[in-house]
């Protein structure tokens, strides 16, 4: 049993290696005015699979955004935020 498992794991373990590298982008996002609106911009972007991480700055106005690009692309990012009531655009 074990080696059938380490044979699996021998076979597979080339795909991890397709897996894209992640990107990150940079949001100009509009309508943030006050200090929760980062919060909700940011849960909004976390709600998109292949969201690895963001970084939302009130003062800036942007979010950076590191995500799978086999899973999700800037156009889902900017929808995610302008259905939360954050219209936004690659920067």
């Amino acid at each position: 049993m074990r080696r059938l498992l380490l044979a699996a794991a021998l076979a597979l373990s080339p795909l991890a290696g397709l897996a894209g590298a992640p990107q990150t982008v940079i949001l100009d996002v509009k309508n943030m005015t006050c200090a929760v609106c980062p919060i909700t911009v940011r849960k909004a972007l976390e709600k998109v699979q292949g969201v690895a991480g963001v970084k939302v700055d009130l003062d800036a106005k942007t979010a950076t955004v590191t995500f799978d690009p086999e899973k999700a692309d800037a156009a889902a990012l900017i929808k995610a935020t302008t259905e939360a009531g954050y219209p936004a655009g690659v920067k």
